[in-house]
């Protein structure tokens, strides 16, 4: 666990609160640019935020049941919120180049995607942002997003969808380790400009998928970017235990309290018999005012204008707090205290309030000894900054210590 809380927002259109394009001024007209993600992730990172995820779906927006009729098992998009959305990965892509340290996780689903296309397009993102690229992984499970595909007559049941996931992450860690450090020897006197024996063919063969090949992306800076993955309920928290890097969870979600979830995280690696620490981020959507009742009045007017409240089980899967900076700070320290490694802030308007977690809350921490002045952040790569190993490879040679024998090159 790093020595001080791990910090991520979490970006999605203009926030989170269906509502929120109302109140985004400008902002929402640009939803749709790169001049928008461009300015909301640059902003995160000059003030020293660790990680942004990019939401992402195969849906273009929230949808509703549809009236009656043929269709009526089906579901219409929600046209009171915002709909259209830009590919995460790309979007991931395009601002790299503009930021300096922060890490970038787009979310990308395995269910309809093939695992080489996730590969060697995250591999890419951890070579254009120089090692800052992070993966949230996720299933996508409704006939909806199926239908888009045409391969499968509806949505899979979790546990099937879940199984596949594991099987995809496999596969993408196998195509990641495909290729040695050192497989690129650009030897010009032999006009050799790789050692084919440094690249290995991830051979996989499971239930669901059958691999067989290297990734045409050179290792990218961090070997294996570091995957995310909600564990929302128990199920997915299985998965996440057995896929992931870092996990997401979500307090006051079907009951659930801060602390059972960590307790829950570690009892699924003990069972798996890993001895891996996985960092255990609190996932929550905050609004954050000038005082307690301001954030509330706001929470209100929003929820009036939407037509229906945005809480856990009516629109939100986490915690929906209503707060101001001070209220967030002692959060966070309490969560710190539980075992948890940092949050993942969803901000229910941007830019509104991802500017107060950048801005505001940022320097709270700083005060209040749970994170370091941004002038001394370390600029190292996504794993460093959120305290994983280094990833080392499944086809790494072992290294040789002490004397040579005479005639072993080493």
């Amino acid at each position: 666990m790093p020595d001080r809380i791990t910090l991520v927002t979490a970006l999605q259109g203009a926030g989170w609160h269906p509502a929120a394009w109302r109140v985004a001024g400008p902002a929402a007209q640009r939803l749709s640019s790169l001049r928008h993600w461009r300015e909301v992730v640059v902003e995160q990172d000059r003030l020293g935020i660790d990680a942004v995820t990019i939401e992402d779906s195969f849906t273009a927006g929230p949808t509703r049941p549809a009236g009656p009729g043929p269709t009526a098992a089906d579901h219409d998009l929600d046209t009171t919120t915002v709909v259209g959305r830009l590919d995460a990965l790309l979007v991931a892509n395009a601002v790299a180049p503009a930021t300096r340290a922060v890490g970038l996780v787009p979310t990308v689903s395995v269910t309809h995607t093939e695992p080489f296309h996730v590969a060697t397009g995250l591999q890419t993102l951890d070579h254009v942002s120089l090692g800052r690229a992070g993966w949230r992984i996720q299933v996508s499970p409704t006939p909806r997003e199926s239908a888009l595909f045409g391969r499968r007559p509806g949505g899979d049941d979790a546990a099937t969808l879940f199984d596949e996931a594991r099987e995809a992450a496999e596969v993408v860690s196998r195509l990641w380790d495909s290729w040695d450090d050192d497989a690129i020897i650009r030897d010009v006197t032999t006009g050799r400009f790789i050692d084919r024996d440094r690249i290995h063919n991830a051979e996989y063969a499971g239930r669901h998928l059958s691999v067989h090949g290297a990734s045409i992306v050179p290792r990218s800076p961090q070997g294996r970017p570091p995957v995310f993955a909600l564990a929302h309920r128990a199920d997915a928290a299985a998965f996440a235990v057995d896929a992931a890097d870092v996990v997401l969870v979500t307090p006051g979600y079907q009951g659930r309290e801060a602390l059972d979830l960590v307790d829950e995280v570690r009892h699924l690696e003990q069972v798996a018999g890993s001895d891996v620490r996985r960092p255990v981020l609190a996932d929550l959507a905050v609004l954050i005012g000038s005082s307690t009742a301001a954030a509330a009045d706001e929470l209100a007017a929003l929820d009036a204008a939407a037509g229906t409240p945005y809480a856990v089980g009516s629109g939100s899967d986490t915690s929906v707090l209503a707060t101001t900076v001070p209220e967030l700070v002692s959060l966070i320290g309490d969560l710190r205290g539980l075992g948890f490694a940092g949050v993942r802030l969803r901000p229910l308007r941007i830019p509104i309030d991802s500017t107060a977690i950048a801005g505001q809350l940022v320097p709270a921490l700083v005060t209040a000894g749970l994170r370091a002045d941004v002038a001394s952040r370390p600029t190292a790569d996504l794993r460093t900054r959120l305290g994983i190993a280094p990833a080392v490879s499944r086809y790494a040679r072992p290294s040789v210590t002490g004397p040579v024998p005479s005639g072993v090159s080493a």
